[in-house]
């Protein structure tokens, strides 16, 4: 299955569901911030993320229990990948350049970064 990138609204709902890990139209609305949007708007972009394959659902007669398809990690890594390919021309040192200059990163953010990234290294 292809991942694609979400609107902000279904990321929001993909948000939810990821924290819940399943639950009715009714649990997702629950969840969201006010001002709520309606339930019917909430019960169309899950069905849009149902035909994108980012949810499923168990069905109990007319009503339906959904739940993510896509992991949360996965989705994650998908769009850290598009990030990097479209604004850093898939360079990482591009990427933390770029936080280095614009977010005044610390030292000690610095040292941080260069710990996970010896932890992670390969032997």
């Amino acid at each position: 299955m292809e991942i694609r990138s979400l609107t902000r609204a279904e990321e929001e709902v993909m948000l939810i569901l990821w924290q819940l890990g399943k639950g009715f139209v009714k649990d997702v609305l629950a969840e969201m911030p006010e001002p709520k949007p309606a339930y019917n708007t909430v019960s169309t972009i899950i069905r849009i993320l149902e035909k994108k394959g980012f949810i499923g659902y168990t069905a109990y007669g007319k009503t339906h229990e959904y739940y993510p398809l896509i992991s949360e990690a996965d989705y994650k890594r998908f769009e850290m990948q598009q990030l990097l390919e479209n604004y850093f021309d898939n360079s990482l040192t591009k990427l933390v350049s770029f936080f280095v200059k614009d977010h005044d990163l610390t030292t000690q953010d610095l040292d941080e970064i260069i710990k996970l990234m010896q932890n992670q290294k390969p032997d």
